[in-house]
């Protein structure tokens, strides 16, 4: 994968905030999704649990981001993720309880997160779930099935949070149309391409 620069992001704006939609998308997805990607959680700055109340799975591995970076642009995206049960480097069982290796809503953060000034494009899955451990070094599966809206950068940490509570509502509200729950199951007969193992 080649190196890139990171881009310049635009502002948000107080106008940019009162027009964003409660739901995005057509009402099944549309191509290039869904997106599947897998990766091994890895340890990002700790900002998003410490900083903004919305801790992510880091997923700053070039080979899962490139399924995204070939047919997407930067921006915050919706759909769904799980856990797997194992420690990838060593095959044995992690913290997270078995009740909580289901398929849960996400959103995911797909750029140089501008706020930081960051100098790496990573994916930033938060999943809609309160874990009980952490999982770092847990492979992740994603499916990504549709975009929220464009990366942005931010004059302070309580307008970025804001679009942060906004985009989880979004996701969620998206996720509800029958042709988007469908991915949430794993039974092959209920969903048209489950999130694999």
């Amino acid at each position: 994968m080649t190196e890139i620069e990171r881009p310049a992001a635009p502002l948000r704006t107080e106008t940019f905030r009162k027009a964003r939609p409660d739901i995005v998308g057509p009402d099944a997805p549309e191509s290039p999704f869904p997106i599947y990607m897998t990766g091994v959680v890895q340890k990002g700055f700790g900002r998003g649990g410490k900083d903004l109340g919305c801790p992510t799975a880091n997923l700053p591995d070039e080979d899962a981001l490139e399924s995204m970076r070939s047919t997407t642009k930067t921006g915050i995206y919706f759909g769904y993720a799980r856990v797997h049960p194992t420690v990838a480097e060593t095959g044995k069982p992690g913290d997270v309880k078995d009740e909580e290796l289901e398929t849960y809503p996400m959103v995911m953060s797909l750029g140089w997160n501008p706020f930081y000034k960051n100098e790496k494009l990573t994916a930033e899955v938060h999943i809609m779930h309160e874990f009980s451990a952490d999982f770092y070094g847990h492979r992740i599966s994603v499916v990504v099935l549709g975009y929220i809206r464009p990366e942005l950068d931010y004059t302070s940490r309580d307008a970025l949070i804001q679009d942060i509570e906004k985009d989880k509502e979004v996701a969620l509200r998206s996720l509800a149309r029958p042709a988007y729950k469908a991915y949430e199951t794993h039974a092959p007969s209920k969903a048209p391409s489950p999130i694999p193992y």
